[in-house]
């Protein structure tokens, strides 16, 4: 398995991380025999430090260090938000065409933690199938601008908003999910990163 190169150069290299591909070993996940460092150090035949992770489900742009002194770089840009992150979503319902939520959201052990979001509507659209009394459902594609990087965080803030990302099994909408998994044959989780 080849991972797609983004960008490359002598001091890091992005790729295009597959949905369902986590980005490295993990206790939570230790059954896994294969993740994104691993099968990019095979690729590149060179030892990569990881700058930042994505969640297993999301796709998107992922960067990796060749040295540990760029990682500790680009590592303190991103804890100091001069990074700028984009995302791609599809949501459940019509989303208005601009939101910026600072919100607190859970890590992983629970705990909450601050966390700010801005979201952008980029198109609504509605497809012609019935759910509960309804006739048909809406949908939007948003762009999203986490300006934190915590766990889980467009998810959760997408949630808490009520407006869910087709096919997040964790935080998502079942009913939906259905709709594009049984009528459309679609799986994938509608979460892309696009940009850094």
């Amino acid at each position: 398995m080849n991972l797609e190169v983004l960008y490359q150069d002598d001091y890091f290299i992005a790729i295009n991380k597959p949905c369902g591909l986590l980005v490295h070993r993990t206790r939570i996940a230790e059954e896994n025999e294969l993740f994104a460092l691993q099968i990019l150090r095979e690729q590149t035949g060179r030892y990569l430090y990881p700058i930042h992770r994505i969640d297993r489900p999301t796709s998107g742009v992922l960067l990796f260090a060749f040295s540990s002194e760029i990682a500790r770089h680009l590592g303190e840009m991103f804890t100091q938000n001069k990074i700028h992150k984009e995302y791609q979503a599809l949501v459940r319902g019509w989303f208005p065409d601009r939101i910026e939520l600072d919100f607190p959201v859970k890590n992983d052990r629970g705990n909450l933690q601050s966390a700010q979001t801005d979201f952008q509507l980029s198109e609504r659209f509605v497809m012609h199938y019935p759910l509960g009394e309804y006739s048909s459902c809406r949908y939007s594609r948003i762009t999203c601008y986490p300006h934190s990087g915590r766990w889980h965080q467009i998810r959760q803030h997408l949630a808490h908003l009520r407006h869910y990302i087709i096919n997040d099994r964790v935080h998502g909408d079942g009913k939906h999910n259905r709709i594009f998994k049984n009528e459309l044959l679609i799986e994938p989780f509608f979460l892309h990163a696009r940009s850094l």
